[in-house]
């Protein structure tokens, strides 16, 4: 159960805990897929091994979470998350001894120095007051625990947002407001500024790149993009431009198949003093 929630942090959980938590439950294996080419190098800088203690942040349907969990036998591993049906697709899927937390984690109350290593995949970026939510994350970790997010690089080094937008309004969509979304953590000078300040150290932002897959195929790349951003279509005779970009993304037969646009984003690891 829901216990406390920022209340800056209120819009996101009207999102995540509605309307945007259902459109991601519903399309919930394509979005675990879409950004899987940067697992290897995310789960590589987490270190995890046998014992380890994990907390997965903003852990969706559980893709990383279980990812952890394979990774850390005979450790723990908590994923958090505003959405309730997300929360209930994971917990279908398990593995045993994985706890899953409906909770907003700037204020969850985690025992202190409880985990050895913080994850959040894309899901840190949405934090209304990122300076709180990272000094609450870093009290969870141990001394010498380890922090690993993954977070996208500003707008314009993210075609795949910039094509899709293109074509589903007729226009190059502007760059988005700063404040709580997808772009919340793409200047990587505030990011170690925040981490620096919750308490972090050794803070390091590499820049990687990596397909974004939307579909493994058009018909179902454009359900997901209509669900995920159909406020930005323009009307009906959008579509046209839009199944033809997916067409043109389509790379049936070549890894990574499915619709694919180019997407880079920042690999960020810190350690608690």
């Amino acid at each position: 159960m829901l216990t406390a929630v920022a209340a800056a942090n209120a819009a996101q959980l009207a999102a995540w805990d509605g309307p945007e938590g259902d459109t991601w439950t519903a399309h919930a294996t394509v979005f675990e897929e879409s950004v899987a080419a940067y697992d290897g190098p995310f789960l590589a800088a987490a270190r995890l091994g046998p014992g380890s203690r994990v907390l997965d942040v903003g852990c969706g349907t559980g893709a990383t979470t279980r990812a952890a969990a394979r990774r850390a036998p005979g450790g723990s591993v908590t994923g958090v998350d505003l959405s309730a049906a997300m929360l209930e697709h994971a917990r279908a899927l398990g593995p045993p001894g994985v706890t899953y937390l409906q909770a907003d984690a700037q204020v969850h109350p985690f025992p202190a120095e409880a985990f050895d290593v913080v994850l959040s995949r894309t899901g840190a970026m949405f934090f209304a007051d990122p300076a709180a939510a990272f000094a609450n994350l870093a009290r969870a970790l141990r001394p010498g625990g380890r922090m690993v997010l993954l977070t996208w690089q500003p707008f314009a080094a993210n075609a795949w947002l910039r094509e899709l937008g293109t074509a589903l309004s007729g226009r190059t969509p502007p760059e988005p407001p700063p404040g709580p979304g997808p772009f919340g953590l793409a200047d990587p000078g505030r990011v170690r500024a925040l981490l620096t300040g919750a308490g972090l150290a050794e803070v390091r932002v590499d820049g990687v790149v990596a397909p974004l897959v939307l579909g493994r195929d058009p018909e179902q790349a454009e359900a997901v993009v209509l669900d995920l951003l159909g406020w930005m279509l323009a009307g009906p005779d959008r579509l046209p431009a839009l199944r033809a970009l997916l067409r043109a993304r389509s790379r049936a037969g070549t890894e990574p198949g499915g619709v694919s646009f180019g997407s880079a984003a920042w690999l960020t690891t810190a350690h608690r003093r």
